[in-house]
């Protein structure tokens, strides 16, 4: 019975979890640290067509920025401010926005914010990218707000799950290690 209780309490130690505006939620998945091989994922595009990561970012710096709806403010903003930085990496470095919104919606938000410089794409079919990356929130089958950046050889060289999902990332960090790499 020992040897139960104590598998229990291992579980219960590496439960990862992150907040919404306070409130605790599960994070489904393990957790992605720098230095790891980055795992591949299956997602789909705004034309509703599939999209593997190491198919279309392979030998690419890419940025991996996961929100849980666009739609939202803080994730618009966020969105917006990648956009921004995109816009002067250049062709080696990929930009995307991975969410569990819809594909049309994505697609109209983006029109709407006139989005050119990153790519969205929704894991909503089978939340794949969620859970491979250890951001899905069980409870809510959202994404939690995380930012990572794979470098050319398919590595993770940083990653930011923010503990407070209401809140921004920090940009300045996340600029910081992506010069590192162009």
């Amino acid at each position: 019975m020992d040897e139960n209780v104590n598998e229990e309490v291992k579980k219960e130690a590496v439960k990862r979890t992150v907040t919404i505006k306070g409130r605790p939620f599960t994070l489904v998945g393990d957790e992605i640290r720098v230095g790891m091989s980055a795992p591949d994922f299956k997602v789909t595009d705004n034309d509703m067509l599939p999209m593997k990561f190491s198919r279309t970012y392979g030998g690419k710096v890419a940025v991996i920025s996961v929100v849980h709806s666009l739609d939202t403010s803080i994730c618009d903003v966020e969105t917006r401010r990648f956009n921004k930085e995109a816009e002067a990496l250049g062709p080696d470095v990929g930009v995307l926005t991975i969410s569990m919104d819809l594909p049309f919606a994505q697609k109209r938000w983006c029109g709407a914010a006139g989005i050119k410089a990153v790519r969205t794409f929704s894991d909503y079919q089978k939340a794949d990218f969620g859970k491979s990356w250890g951001v899905l929130i069980k409870e809510l089958r959202l994404l939690a707000r995380a930012v990572f950046i794979v470098d050319k050889d398919g590595i993770v060289k940083y990653a930011q799950v923010v503990p407070e999902v209401a809140q921004e990332p920090d940009y300045d960090e996340i600029l910081t290690a992506l010069r590192a790499l162009v």
